[in-house]
């Protein structure tokens, strides 16, 4: 989502490393750069205006003056201060059991779904989650939990002829009895924000007494999910936000703007559609992305999460000895696409933007892939020696590709092995470029 403004920042910090020496006019043309960019993607003015003033008055201030390269030093302080805008720390949940959870927002902003997702992640925590089903004002939202609950094997409790009130007051028994220790409440939303909306979640709030109040507003909305997130904090008070669909084609401005604007910490980020797709929001990691620096931490995490251990140490095995089939290498593509969109993941390294405006990163390539090996027979597998013309052409029809993508993949896996060989017998890296999968953009 922050494609643009990186684009921007990058261009910016060029310019700053391309000088020896920092005139007081260098710096305000630098942040005048910033400042349109920053407009541009949305930010509210207010939070423009106090961001650059904060960077001005250090960047104009002796440690940079002094600094051996000044430009670094400029970049620093951008770094710093925008970590401070998005919030500082990165703030989670409340540590208390029972903790009881309660979502608000408006309707269409991704909230029922953000309810799944947060039971889904903290189940994995090894909590002991309650769905609640209080959205009674649109029935297909409590159709929609009990959904989501079965998926992830989380109860939903649900009363269609009940009222809010009194359905969230059975909650803390029925959590009592069921031995759950999380209680997450899905609320009814609107449209817009009106007094009937605040009305039933301030009773809905005096019935249950949460520990939390998590906001889930749409990034996608801009500087209007920013107008919202102000309104529900000054009527009912929220202790965070919930950011859906941050992985859209949003400008950031929400983003940036929120924790500035309301003073409620951004704790959770939705980073696609699957239920496993809500990331603890760091603000340092977030600055680092938003500047082009890459979020490797978020990275390994990732990895982490998509990696089976006995799987890693097979292969780890398998390369040790130069072994390497094509099984190993669906292995591996399927590792990849479990970690999320391929774009996703490459944005995560530094300088990543630059890459990925020269090359189209696709999953449709990480598909294609597994497409060609499957369509393969075990031996073919086993030993890609044999695949010839006949059974090229027998692998491209089975996958809806052509003989030519069979063949380049089947290059990719030879030089794939050869990396692995050398790796084993300690001679040092070979040629990587046949390994890249994306393909390269006109220009």
């Amino acid at each position: 989502m922050f494609d643009t403004l990186t684009s921007r920042f990058e261009n910016v910090f060029a310019t700053l490393r391309g000088k020896g020496k920092l005139s007081e006019k260098d710096i305000d043309q630098a942040l005048r750069d910033v400042r349109i960019a920053l407009l541009e993607a949305d930010v509210n003015v207010g939070v423009v205006r106090d961001f650059l003033a904060r960077v001005r008055e250090r960047a104009l201030g002796e440690d940079v003056s002094k600094a051996i390269t000044p430009g670094q030093q400029v970049i620093k302080i951008v770094h710093e201060e925008l970590i401070q805008t998005l919030g500082g720390e990165t703030e989670g949940l409340a540590r208390k059991r029972p903790l009881v959870i309660l979502m608000v927002g408006l309707q269409g902003s991704g909230k029922t779904t953000t309810a799944a997702k947060l039971a889904h992640s903290l189940k994995g925590q090894g909590r002991k989650p309650l769905l609640v089903a209080a959205d009674l004002q649109r029935l297909a939202a409590v159709d929609q939990l009990e959904t989501l609950g079965s998926r992830i094997d989380v109860p939903v409790l649900s009363d269609r002829k009940s009222k809010p009130v009194k359905l969230v007051k059975s909650a803390r028994k029925e959590a009592e009895k069921t031995g759950r220790d999380v209680i997450i409440v899905d609320t009814a939303g609107r449209l817009q924000i009106d007094r009937e909306l605040m009305d039933e979640l301030a009773s809905v709030h005096k019935a249950i007494e949460p520990d939390e109040v998590l906001l889930v507003v749409d990034a996608m909305t801009g500087q209007d999910a920013v107008n919202v997130a102000k309104g529900f904090q000054d009527q009912i008070g929220i202790t965070g936000v919930v950011l859906s669909k941050l992985d859209g084609d949003a400008r950031g401005g929400a983003a940036i703007s929120v924790r500035a604007v309301t003073g409620a910490p951004v704790k959770f980020a939705g980073m696609g559609e699957g239920i496993g797709d809500l990331q603890p929001f760091h603000p340092e990691r977030m600055a680092s992305r938003i500047l082009g620096m890459g979020d490797v931490l978020s990275l390994i995490e990732k990895a982490q999460e998509s990696f089976d251990q006995k799987e890693a140490e097979e292969a780890a095995r398998k390369m040790q000895k130069g072994e390497f089939t094509l099984d190993d290498f669906l292995k591996q593509f399927q590792t990849i696409r479990r970690m999320g969109s391929l774009k996703d993941i490459v944005a995560m390294l530094p300088g990543a933007g630059s890459l990925l405006r020269e090359v189209d990163v696709d999953d449709k390539d990480l598909k294609r892939v597994e497409a060609i090996i499957q369509s393969m027979t075990p031996q073919e597998r086993r030993n890609p020696k044999i695949i010839g013309g006949s059974r090229k052409r027998r692998i491209a029809a089975g996958s809806g590709t052509s003989p030519q993508e069979v063949n380049r993949l089947l290059k990719q896996h030879t030089e794939a092995q050869k990396m692995m060989k050398s790796l084993a017998g300690g001679k040092g890296l070979p040629n990587l470029g046949a390994l890249g999968g994306g393909r390269r953009n006109k220009r």
